[in-house]
């Protein structure tokens, strides 16, 4: 085999790709990745999850310096933000950690293209960049992730009518940030700059926020994050944005009445969701089909229509989601290697960053009854946590949903304190199809945020919580 010869060729160097081609060289094979950046790790690393948690997390503890450090008796003096620091910050967070992914790529011996990579035909890539190179490959994946999306008729200039990319490099806190868009990315790139002091506006077309999530947690969610100052417009539909100078304007129409508002700020922040991004990869000379909605069609097995090229994360069907694609980069990898690896979609977790933290995984409650399953709830408050009182953060709850009949559990969703974190232990328990009074049997440590869900699992199981 040639220098230019793989097992495998990974298209993109995101959370999926980087994560496949890890696992790939474990397992044997010649393995190269392709990236059209000067750094490794995707959007994910470089303009999504990190520096966004990177903001979160900064963002967070000025909000408690200046809101919460006096109710725990800590007399802090005049608190200042100094948002150049925090972007140093989040910039030498971002460049650490895509050098951990240069590393990673060295240490399994992954050989590592810069530069756009274009099909020339099914079993040949074209890599122009720093240095051009033919690239012949066995198989090939493709990791080429998504893009922010935006409305018809409205023009992102980058300066003040900006995607996430743009609002997580500002160097400056807004006076009046205007969001289109109340799903994840909007509501945490909303939360970084409303606890820095700006005034925040979310206009979302959906009669809620989270839409997507069972409907307890964005009730909830709006509910924390109005008593923060954050304001909501639901259900309305952006007619238009306009920027002159420093100033934008954003008209929107009411779905019921078609009453008509005008909001202005100096900065607009579309977060209507994402495209998958095939841009320059000249797919068609592979011969690799896409769906009706642009992204490259897969079967069951992550295998495009032409059977040695496979398609994984943002730029395929499903949640737009790092650990999703992490997921089936080592399923690809795996299965390549004769292994009979497995995903379970439904226990892919969802998580929102906003602080308190909202999470969940399997069914919500409507798409249950919709399916005509008899459900039992069981639902605990964090304001009957020792621990969140404690801590002063007692908002939020803990929500198990599970069969009527048989006691599985089968959704569970969280608003709260390190909800993130908590929602492993729900995954952990539905992937081995645990019951509700297994979770409410099991001895959880005191006093810590993890007995919400012991208490809303034996809630579930029989209505016999311990502390409520």
């Amino acid at each position: 085999m040639s220098n230019n010869e793989y097992d495998v060729v990974i298209i993109g160097s995101g959370p999926g790709g980087y994560v496949c081609a890890v696992r790939c060289a474990q397992l044997g094979m010649k393995t190269a990745i392709v990236e059209k950046y000067s750094t490794l790790g995707g959007t994910c690393l470089n303009v999504g999850c990190i520096p966004s948690k990177a903001w979160l997390d900064s963002s967070e503890r000025y909000h408690e310096a200046l809101h919460s450090f006096e109710d725990h008796g800590i007399s802090t003096g005049k608190v200042k933000a100094d948002i150049a620091k925090m972007a140093a910050r989040v910039a030498k967070v971002v460049s650490d950690t895509s050098g951990g992914v240069e590393y990673l790529m060295q240490k399994n011996k992954v050989d590592v293209y810069k530069g756009l990579g274009s099909f020339v035909d099914s079993h040949t890539l074209k890599v122009t960049g720093e240095k051009e190179a033919i690239l012949k490959a066995k198989n090939f994946i493709i990791a080429t992730g998504s893009k922010p999306s935006s409305i018809p008729g409205i023009e992102i200039d980058k300066k003040r009518i900006i995607t996430s990319t743009e609002a997580l490099k500002l160097e400056e806190c807004p006076k009046h940030m205007i969001v289109i868009g109340g799903g994840v990315i909007g509501l945490e790139l909303g939360s970084v700059f409303l606890r820095l002091g700006a005034k925040v506006s979310v206009v979302e077309y959906a009669d809620s926020i989270v839409a997507t999530m069972d409907k307890d947690l964005g009730k909830e969610l709006q509910k924390v994050l109005k008593k923060q100052g954050m304001e909501f417009y639901l259900g309305h539909g952006v007619t238009n944005v306009s920027s002159k100078g420093k100033n934008v304007t954003v008209t929107a129409k009411a779905k019921k009445g078609d009453k008509e508002i005008t909001l202005e700020g100096d900065y607009c922040l579309v977060a209507v969701g994402r495209r998958p991004f095939v841009d320059g990869l000249e797919i068609q000379n592979a011969g690799v089909a896409l769906d009706e909605r642009g992204r490259v069609h897969t079967n069951d097995h992550l295998q495009t229509n032409v059977a040695h090229i496979y398609a994984i994360g943002d730029v395929t069907k499903g949640a737009m989601l790092a650990h999703k694609a992490e997921e089936e980069g080592v399923y690809i990898a795996e299965l390549l290697a004769g292994q009979k690896p497995h995903i379970n979609y439904n226990l892919v977790p969802g998580v929102v960053y906003t602080w308190p933290e909202v999470s969940s995984v399997g069914k919500t409650e409507a798409e249950l009854k919709e399916a005509g399953i008899a459900i039992k709830v069981g639902k605990f408050p964090f304001k009957a946590s020792g621990r969140a009182r404690a801590s002063n953060e007692s908002e939020g709850f803990v929500k198990v949903i599970a069969d009527k009949n048989t006691d599985e559990i089968l959704g569970v969703h969280m608003i709260g304190p390190r909800a993130a974190d908590l929602i492993a232990e729900a995954v952990t328990a539905m992937e081995f199809r645990a019951s509700a009074e297994d979770i409410g049997r099991i001895c959880h440590p005191h006093p810590t945020y993890s007995e919400a869900f012991k208490e809303a699992a034996l809630i579930a199981t029989d209505n016999r919580p311990l502390n409520l």
